[in-house]
């Protein structure tokens, strides 16, 4: 990462309100840097297909811009589009066509020329040039992920949107795609992903921004964030009930759940010290006795909460 990094696409305080009256973008600003994976997390329905389908002209905004490589998305659609590449959610392909002719046909339809040995990479490099002459329709439905990251490369964009890569895709799938884009980010591309799984965000992205309900709430370096939201929940299942916390335990943030059966302690799961040796120590010491232990790490939708909700409080 060098200093001075140029931006490649420019959202400046986009908003979109459907007819309908949702509002899916709430003034949206965002600057991607050029060669970095930035991960756009989020819970279903919080605008992060919205997003994608205005940078890539598919949505008209009620406000706001995006700038591709400096071209104007609405006002410059073809030169814009053109340096975009998009993977969409959904399997759309023509199930007839075999694999290598409807990547040619993607590439011809950006107006490039045509380029059979860079298509023959391209299939290369996703594990479908066996496939080449196969048709769509018998293949299983992650090499037909692939054909749409083909398809979303054959015109050698430089901005790539990957809109739920690995949503319904087998482990060995997902590690495929984070190799394949680790490989895209190395030749220059920069790569726009958005999931709602956290450690998708965590494996992949150089940043991360966080939006809920149509709102940008937070972006970050990954490494920053990750140690903000690496929080962690031993769950104590108790012999028997407690009316309160004791007052001797109050140097640990303790909750009791289930009518007092279980004790839950939060702590930073990436801390020196997590304080659980000493918990469970003083909890032996005070003949609180417990059947069961169990320890989960944050999910998501968690941060979310916690973080949409401090926003409440801060007033924001």
């Amino acid at each position: 990462m060098h200093g001075a990094m140029s931006t490649i696409l420019s959202i400046a305080n986009l908003s979109k309100t459907y007819a309908s009256g949702l509002t899916a973008l709430n003034n949206v600003s965002l600057d991607i840097r050029k060669g970095e994976i930035f991960a756009l997390l989020g819970p279903n329905g919080a605008g992060k297909t919205t997003l994608i389908g205005i940078a890539c002209g598919i949505v008209t905004p009620s406000g706001g811009s995006v700038t591709a490589d400096g071209h104007d998305v609405v006002r410059d659609y073809r030169a814009a589009r053109a340096k975009i590449g998009l993977v969409p959610q959904e399997l759309s392909t023509d199930a007839f066509e075999t694999v290598q002719a409807t990547v040619r046909l993607s590439r011809g339809l950006f107006g490039r020329p045509p380029d059979p040995a860079r298509i023959e990479q391209v299939l290369r490099d996703l594990s479908l040039w066996d496939k080449r002459n196969d048709q769509i329709k018998t293949l299983s439905g992650g090499m037909k992920r692939r054909v749409m990251i083909a398809k979303a490369l054959s015109h050698e964009p430089q901005i790539l949107f990957l809109d739920e890569p690995t949503a319904g895709v087998d482990v060995e799938l997902r590690r495929d795609m984070w190799g394949l884009v680790r490989r895209l980010r190395d030749s220059g591309v920069t790569v726009i992903l958005t999931t709602h799984y956290i450690d998708e965000a965590e494996e992949m992205a150089d940043r991360i921004g966080v939006i809920n309900k149509g709102s940008l709430i937070l972006v970050e370096e990954k490494a920053a964030l990750m140690k903000k939201l690496g929080r962690k929940q031993l769950t104590l299942h108790l012999q028997q009930a407690l009316p309160a916390v004791p007052a001797e335990l109050g140097g640990w943030n303790l909750q009791l759940r289930s009518a007092g059966e279980e004790l839950e302690y939060s702590f930073d799961a990436a801390a020196e010290d997590t304080g659980v040796p000493a918990l469970l120590k003083r909890l032996g010491e005070l003949g609180i006795g417990f059947k069961d232990l169990n320890t989960r790490q944050s999910s998501l939708e968690e941060i979310f909460v916690g973080l949409v909700s401090a926003r409440a409080g801060a007033g924001a």
